[in-house]
């Protein structure tokens, strides 16, 4: 353990957070064909930095591996793709852009969040490492070039012009190398221009308990003061931060060159570094006593579907989400207790989830079969599936979610 070292301040990484087991890839769907065909699997061993209290997990699978080729699509959301609506409004009205101003956003997916910018006469940019999702982006008119960023993609994307705002939503915790990343939004980024980025609070992450949204993909888990501390080394001040509902409770950190002209950093700024002080964030030893939820969540959730099937009740699952898959191979769950899991994905669709082998099937399957219980994976949109799922309740079917607790909803 002591040959291991945080990927951001660079100390020797000694000190455990939660040890999941060893799981295969959360996106790593599987085709039927291969149904019977080994899987590799990989310790979802977490860390965390005795120095700047980065939790972390080494690179044990490399980027290409993850997502040169990938299985999210943003689109399938429809509150996702309402929040990324809001915020390209709010964005343009917040920094001034239009027809003469830039806007790149790092790991663009398929274009979910541009094409709001596009729409409203800004030009746009995205940068994404999966050549499928990319694809999926230059169908809708989304400029989109297929790369991992970091500083030499920043480089080369700055001599075309730098950013007026750059975005980077939900990828800072998926780049091993952070500090290259942070020193490309710098190279990326114009001397008076803004960067905003998001990411699931770590803080929310170890108060519910939420270790099902550590996977292989999340190289990191990042609280205000860990984020913070990065872009300053890289001469980055934030200088605003929101809390949103997205995610299990995200940030939204705004940023600028430290040597820019500007106001003061806003209040919510000095705030939230208090918020996470009164936490305990900064105390070693909140980090080290985080596995104990983990296994009271997963012998819960394995007795109360034991009972389900006791009882004759027909279980489904809900959401192919890479969250849903760290909590069903952590917890040993397989077909035997949950048969299958619904999902509205067409990539995911008749394949496999990794590790446990259930099936995918689209939601009008799970209707036909008129399960009594549906166990939502993506707990955190919940109430979106309920709404989407409401036919349920006609035969008097339930719903259910499995972190931080059990929790059936009617």
């Amino acid at each position: 353990m002591s040959a291991l070292r945080c990927r951001s301040c660079t100390a020797p990484l000694r000190h455990t957070f939660i040890d999941l087991g060893e799981t295969p890839l959360a996106n790593a769907y599987v085709a039927p064909e291969r149904r019977d065909a080994p899987e590799a699997f990989y310790p979802l061993h977490v860390r965390v930095c005795g120095e700047c209290l980065l939790v972390q997990l080494p690179e044990l699978a490399s980027p290409q591996e993850i997502f040169s080729d990938y299985a999210y699509f943003s689109s399938y959301s429809d509150s996702w793709l309402a929040h990324c609506r809001r915020y390209a409004d709010e964005a343009i009205g917040r920094y001034g852009l239009g027809a003469g101003s830039k806007v790149v956003e790092l790991a663009s997916n398929d274009g979910y969040l541009l094409q709001y910018f596009r729409d409203a006469g800004v030009p746009v940019l995205g940068v994404e490492p999966a050549a499928n999702v990319a694809a999926a982006a230059r169908a809708k008119g989304i400029e989109t070039v297929v790369r991992f960023f970091g500083a030499a993609t920043a480089g080369e994307l700055a001599a075309a012009g730098q950013a007026d705002l750059i975005v980077a939503n939900n990828v800072l915790a998926h780049v091993p190398d952070v500090n290259d990343f942070v020193a490309g939004i710098k190279r990326l980024l114009a001397p008076g221009g803004a960067v905003t980025v998001e990411f699931p609070h770590l803080l929310n992450l170890i108060a519910e308990c939420q270790f099902d949204t550590i996977y292989h993909e999340h190289f990191s888990y990042f609280s205000f003061a860990a984020a913070e501390a990065v872009f300053a080394r890289h001469g980055l001040a934030v200088v605003d931060v929101e809390t949103l509902p997205t995610h299990g409770g995200s940030l939204r950190l705004h940023a600028r060159h430290a040597d820019a002209a500007g106001p003061a950093p806003a209040a919510p700024v000095a705030a939230m570094r208090a918020r996470e002080a009164a936490a305990g964030l900064g105390r070693l030893e909140t980090y080290t006593g985080f596995a104990r939820c983990a296994e009271a969540t997963r012998k819960e959730l394995i007795s109360f579907l034991e009972a389900q099937k006791r009882a004759g009740r027909k279980v489904a699952g809900y959401g192919a989400a890479a969250k849903g898959n760290t909590l069903l191979n952590y917890c040993g769950l397989g077909p035997a207790l949950l048969p299958y899991v619904a999902d509205r994905s067409r990539e995911k669709q008749g394949r496999l989830l990794p590790g446990s082998r259930i099936p995918v099937v689209s939601p009008e399957q799970l209707l036909e079969r008129r399960p009594d219980l549906v166990l939502i994976l993506p707990w955190n949109l919940k109430s979106e599936i309920m709404s989407q799922l409401a036919a349920i309740r006609g035969w008097g079917g339930k719903f259910a979610v499995a972190v931080p607790s059990i929790q059936v909803l009617a």
